[in-house]
């Protein structure tokens, strides 16, 4: 399995001949190779994960595109048939078994409502919380999609989270919101954090792949 790094949240996942679209979202420059797409996961419905403008590029090419998001998801996004899961679901979809986990965002502000979110773990390899730092319980995470920069976050909260789930691999997610340098800062952490178990970082840039 091939995993492509896109700008900010957005990941792309292929095996054999089919892709995985997750999070194609706002700071994600347009999505073109859309082409034999198996389904699209969007995590939760703030625009930074998906816009209907990157979903419409995708659905363009590809005729019933199978779409799984939370019900915050399917409410927002009320024009397109979404398929609703949640924590504890797990879904066959082309090549890619897609297990799901958690159930809400990371709080920001008291002020701001929490929405739905959701964990995706794929072919019981790559693991994406989306906006949480949710740990997928009773799992051995090969690769682990780190956020590195965000409202909802601190690096201390990142380091305790790749602590917490131990991957055999790590790379950094989720930073758009930052400067090269503040890039480099989280890298340093996440590294860091993921080496202190025995782990790999892989710092990818955007377009940047990774065989899993």
């Amino acid at each position: 399995m091939k995993l492509t790094k896109m700008e900010h949240a957005a990941l792309v996942l292929e095996s054999a001949g089919q892709k995985l679209f997750i999070d194609p979202g706002s700071f994600t420059t347009a999505l073109t190779e859309t082409a034999n797409a198996a389904g699209v996961v969007i995590t939760h419905e703030h625009a930074d994960h998906w816009t209907p403008e990157q979903l419409d590029r995708i659905i363009s090419m590809n005729s019933e595109l199978p779409i799984f998001a939370p019900a915050g998801v399917a409410a927002a996004a009320a024009n397109y048939d979404i398929t609703i899961v949640a924590a504890g679901d797990t879904v066959e979809v082309g090549p890619f078994t897609l297990r799901f986990f958690g159930g809400k965002h990371a709080v920001i502000h008291e002020s701001i409502p929490v929405v739905d979110n959701v964990g995706v773990l794929v072919n019981d390899e790559l693991y994406y919380a989306g906006d949480s730092f949710v740990v997928p319980e009773g799992v051995e995470v090969g690769t682990l999609a780190v956020p590195a920069g965000a409202p909802w976050l601190k690096i201390s909260e990142v380091i305790d989270y790749v602590l917490a789930v131990k991957p055999r691999r790590s790379f950094p997610t989720h930073e758009m919101v930052l400067s090269r340098a503040g890039k480099e800062m989280s890298n340093g952490r996440i590294k860091a954090a993921t080496e202190q178990n025995g782990g790999e970082f892989f710092p990818l840039e955007p377009h940047e792949s990774l065989d899993l």
